[in-house]
């Protein structure tokens, strides 16, 4: 059984962003030369998500409405108290981002299959900036022969 690990960074450029990590973690499938097995990728931060979804613009932007709605920046949060916190003198006010980050989730399990991640036609594998701009990194876990 292979069993490749790396580390994946992207930069973000604004508060709320969609990047698209489909290209970038089938860059490793085919590296690690895994044929059958499952791709695990994992956020390493509480205010970033990654999701399984369609990557077209329209809906990436009903996306960012929807939970803006849903847990404005702006609304009265305990987290964002920083005053009563030890944290540093640069810590942002981002109690919404963690809250959406954690109903997205933190990782997504893939199969591969044939040297190709197992998505459907229209599925990208989506890492949602919700505190940007800021540097991600997403550890990827490959498993297979």
């Amino acid at each position: 059984m292979i069993s490749h690990h790396r580390h994946l960074t992207f930069e973000t450029d604004g508060p709320v962003q969609v990047l698209d990590l489909t290209e970038a973690v089938q860059e490793q499938v085919a590296t690690a030369g895994i044929r059958e097995g499952m791709a695990v990728v994992t956020s390493l931060h509480t205010t970033c998500a990654l999701t399984v979804n369609e990557n077209e613009a329209r809906l990436l932007d009903d996306i960012r409405i929807h939970f803006q709605r849903l847990m404005p920046p702006g609304a009265r949060y305990l987290h964002n108290d920083l005053h009563l916190r030890d944290c540093p003198p640069d810590e942002p006010e981002n109690a919404h981002a963690h809250l959406i980050a954690m109903m997205l989730g933190n990782g997504e399990t893939l199969a591969i299959h044939d040297g190709r991640l197992v998505l459907g036609r229209w599925q990208s594998l989506l890492l949602v900036e919700l505190d940007g701009p800021r540097r991600r990194t997403v550890a990827v876990q490959l498993l297979g022969e």
